[in-house]
């Protein structure tokens, strides 16, 4: 069941990101009711995985991945009209990259290597899409708080990276300050 949930989430980053690209008012509407789906997913294929006792190394990847397809498509589909800088979706997926490639290849862990940092971030990147929708739906009252927003993620998401570029140049995964990854 979590993963059904989780696969409905993959399943929506081809239309968020179509919806993402648009500009128009339409567009946002269907791109909220795509975000408001892909976010209860993300709730509750976690909860529902540890009552049923099918979390697993894999399943963490397949939710991590797709958290990370969603909303790296939708920031590049709204870098691609103008709404986030360029910078912002390039470092996500940079940030990924070195998150998986740092757990799967560097410590030859089956789970996601976790930091404080990045978990924050990693919820926090779903708050820009949403916020240029609402923008996007009459509320430019939010265009400031979205440009802050976005260049704090930058900065947020460049300083996790070089934080576990640091530790991980240690050699231990116990140096990362981390929480484990929860699903």
């Amino acid at each position: 069941m979590a993963n059904t949930l989780t696969a409905i989430r993959l399943l929506l980053v081809i239309p968020f990101a179509v919806f993402m690209s648009r500009a128009d008012e339409r567009s946002a509407f269907f791109a909220l009711i795509a975000w408001v789906v892909a976010l209860a997913t993300d709730f509750l294929d976690g909860p529902i995985a540890r009552r049923r006792g099918t979390v697993s190394a894999l399943s963490g990847a397949f939710d991590h991945t797709s958290d990370f397809l969603l909303v790296v498509s939708g920031m590049f589909a709204g870098a691609y009209r103008g709404a986030f800088p360029w910078i912002l979706p390039v470092c996500i997926a940079a940030a990924f990259a070195q998150y998986a490639i740092d757990s799967y290849w560097f410590h030859r862990q089956l789970r996601f290597r976790g930091s404080k940092l990045g978990r924050y971030n990693g919820m926090l990147y779903f708050a820009p899409p949403i916020v240029d929708i609402l923008i996007r739906l009459g509320a430019r009252v939010l265009q400031p708080l979205l440009m802050i927003l976005v260049w704090a993620l930058v900065l947020s998401t460049l300083v996790s990276m070089g934080q576990r570029f640091m530790f991980s140049r240690l050699g231990s995964a116990e140096h990362l300050p981390s929480r484990s990854p929860q699903k």
